[in-house]
Parts: C-alpha cells; structure tokens; sequence
C-alpha cells in the first residue's frame, strides 16, 4: 500500500466524471482501494473518491463515525464501506443545510444545502451488491464523495459564496448558523 496525492481544486482530474469500474474484483481496483484507505487515514478525511488521487474511476471510500452523527433515523455509524459504481437518489425533497470541508479544498469549510434523505446502491469490492438507505451525515458523506464522481467540488453547491470560510478565521469568529442563514438550517 502507498499514500497516494491528492488532487486539489484546480486539477482538471476533479472537473471530469469518471469512468465506471468494469470488474470491481481486478486486482488493480482492490490495490486501488488499499492506497486510497490509507490516503484518507493518514489525511485526516471521513470520505475519499478516486479522482480526488488523481484516478479517474467511479470509487469511493467512507465511514461514518458515532460523534458525526446528527440523530436522525438512518444516519447511523457506518464503518468502513467501499463503494463501486455508486447511484444516489434523494429520498424526498427535504434539504439542510451542514458544514463541509473537503481534501480537495483544504483549509476551508462551507454551509452546502444537501438531501436530508438517500437511498444508494453500488458494488463492493466482491461484486456484491450494497443497497442503503441514509439520512444526516451519513447521507451527506456520501453525496459529497459521489459529486466527486462526476467532477463536483462542494463549493459548486454553495447558494452564497459568504458560506464558504477558512477554518481558521471559523475558529476565531464562530458562527451560529441558524442566526448566519436567517432562519432554520432546512431549505
């Protein structure tokens, strides 16, 4: 296993859409997977696409740790999931706005407006399927990592560029967002 670079905003590799993974078995997507595991450990990341290590494949890494959670139904704990080919759907209309951060932006953090609700599917990495359905930080962990797919940074979904901060002006001037958005944090 090798750490592997991550591409940062900019990088024409994050403006494509990738390319589907013919056989989630070969031995090269598993090597893949290895090294972006290890690349999102050693960073610090919850989330990792593919692009984001400058490999152009519809492959995402995640997990969803207990403290992240945010108390909804179906946004529970999730460990490490591999996920191959994945198709996001939201789950009704309903949409909040959440803090993300992102390898591929770093030092920043932004108010981005997601589905509150998905259902996905995908492959895993013995060919199985895996079908869920996800709510709070799971569900918006895994529809920043698939926009990463089809070559999405999560500034891109901004509504207002005064949503998108450096961290360390966010630590010295916090913001209480539902006083910042103006109302509650649901669209």
């Amino acid at each position: 296993m090798s750490l592997l670079k991550i591409a940062r905003m900019g990088n024409p590799v994050l403006r494509q859409k990738a390319a589907a993974v013919d056989d989630p078995q070969a031995p090269w997507v598993r090597r893949l997977v290895k090294d972006m595991v290890e690349t999102m450990e050693d960073a610090g990341g919850t989330g990792l696409a593919a692009p984001q290590v400058h490999a152009p494949w519809r492959s995402v890494v995640f997990f969803v740790s207990g403290e992240r959670l945010s108390g909804l139904p179906g946004d529970v704990a999730q460990q490490l999931t591999v996920l191959i080919n994945p198709v996001v759907e939201p789950v009704g209309e309903e949409r909040a706005f959440g803090w993300e951060g992102c390898l591929s932006v770093p030092g920043m953090r932004g108010l981005v407006p997601r589905h509150l609700r998905i259902r996905y599917h995908a492959l895993d990495l013995d060919g199985n399927l895996v079908e869920r359905e996800a709510a709070g930080f799971h569900a918006r962990v895994v529809q920043h990592e698939c926009d990463h797919l089809d070559g999405i940074l999560y500034p891109q979904r901004l509504v207002d560029l005064r949503h998108l901060f450096f961290m360390d002006e966010l630590e010295r001037h916090p913001v209480d967002l539902a006083e910042f958005l103006g109302e509650t944090l649901v669209e």
